[in-house]
């Protein structure tokens, strides 16, 4: 037997043979089908994987951005003091003097005083219940998914001669820009013999799509002065809306938005508000990330299988290459590398199908949501009104790591028993 000779890590001639018995065929004891099925699999795992991380991703940018684009960053109001009557009166007296308090907290881009209240919205034989929000045309123009919906019809500079309506109220009303709508509020005219409905009609100015369902369906807005008339608000708020620079820091600023709002103000900021959601997001993404994870491990586990099967085909070969001074080292490097490089490619293919997926998301889904008769996105119960995707480079990255690193991990060990096969008994029974 000639002795084994030391050679430089994955030298050429190792990556030769190795390429030699992949493209070999399986007649002459090449790639078995195990491989190409644990090439189909990690192609099909990395694929899952990235499509999962990047409709979480979006899903949650999404949720995030129409949180921040239709509503308060920061909504301030008071504690409530209970009357005579026994009613709770949160109402801001002096919301002006508040407003100008908080809009000099470092940070605050604007400070809208708001009145707001439920009402009931008809016209003909359709009924809606709405949620209308007093506030200037002003801090109207400020709020970016109003203002800037894609969607939107009338012109929102005429909002002082009327109301603004979401896109949901329209049709479920079977209205639109120049119709004209009443609302009925149960706390209307106060008389003599008690306080009696108030009716009155408001023609639609402007039609916006928010791009959440839940906004688009039941909110209205109305000019400030028309809302305090309207509810019995004269000279008073209910609450102030306010934005800042950075919403993802509104819990830092929260101590100096409570100090400006005096001894009886509250802040309740948007993470307050959904912070309960985005927590579920959070757990949810690792589990989804875990169940994945294991998909792609036993993909790889089939790397196993298949090079076990090439490390039998290949025994008397193993045994020559031996007997001819190759090292276990370089054995288990030529093993390596085809279980490797069945990893490498499967990873690849999933990259570019996963990414591919996140790219064209919207006509893929558009594709499926057409094949099940427009019931595959239930708007009504997801919120948004389409499957949104961001493809993020840090969740690529993660996805591509965890594939080559189980690849490799479990090619390992078929590789080391190539390796450490005696080469006489792999030649005496061939």
């Amino acid at each position: 037997m000639a002795t084994t000779t030391r050679t430089a890590p994955f030298a050429p001639f190792e990556w030769m043979i190795a390429w030699r018995y992949l493209r070999a065929r399986r007649a002459e004891g090449g790639v078995s089908v195990m491989t190409w099925i644990s090439l189909i699999g990690i192609t099909l795992a990395v694929f899952a994987l990235i499509a999962t991380l990047a409709v979480r991703s979006g899903f949650r940018a999404e949720f995030v951005d129409t949180i921040l684009g239709a509503n308060a960053h920061v909504t301030i109001y008071q504690f409530g003091e209970v009357q005579a009557s026994g009613r709770v009166d949160r109402s801001i007296s002096e919301y002006e003097a508040m407003a100008a308090s908080v809009a000099q907290v470092p940070g605050v881009t604007r400070v809208a005083p708001l009145v707001r209240g439920q009402v009931m919205a008809n016209k003909s034989q359709a009924n809606a219940g709405v949620e209308i929000y007093g506030i200037t045309l002003e801090n109207l123009k400020t709020i970016p998914r109003v203002a800037g919906s894609d969607q939107a019809l009338g012109e929102i500079d005429r909002f002082e001669e009327g109301i603004a309506v979401g896109i949901g109220v329209a049709r479920t009303l079977g209205v639109s820009v120049g119709d004209t709508i009443k609302l009925i509020s149960p706390n209307g005219v106060r008389t003599a013999l008690g306080t009696s409905p108030r009716v009155k009609a408001y023609e639609i100015v402007y039609v916006f799509a928010a791009g959440r369902y839940d906004i688009d369906r039941t909110r209205i807005y109305m000019p400030f002065l028309e809302a305090q008339s309207f509810f019995n608000r004269d000279g008073i708020a209910d609450e102030l809306e306010v934005m800042v620079e950075e919403p993802e820091r509104v819990d830092d600023m929260a101590p100096d938005l409570l100090q400006a709002a005096g001894e009886r103000g509250q802040v309740w900021t948007w993470r307050d508000a959904s912070g309960s959601f985005l927590n579920a997001l959070d757990i949810e993404d690792r589990v989804m990330f875990v169940i994945l994870s294991v998909l792609v491990l036993i993909a790889a586990m089939n790397i196993v299988s298949g090079l076990i099967m090439l490390v039998k085909n290949k025994g008397r070969d193993i045994g020559i290459l031996r007997t001819m001074g190759l090292s276990e080292g370089s054995v288990l490097r030529v093993f390596f590398i085809c279980g490797a490089f069945t990893g490498i490619i499967g990873t690849v293919l999933g990259v570019i199908l996963g990414c591919f997926f996140a790219i064209y998301v919207d006509q893929i889904f558009g594709f499926v949501n057409y094949l099940s008769g427009g019931t595959a996105w239930d708007a009504s119960i997801r919120g948004i009104y389409f499957l949104p995707a961001k493809l993020q480079f840090a969740d690529v990255m993660s996805a591509v790591a965890l594939s080559l690193g189980l690849s490799f991990v479990v090619t390992i060990f078929p590789a080391r028993r190539a390796a450490r096969m005696n080469p006489v008994e792999a030649l005496r029974y061939e």
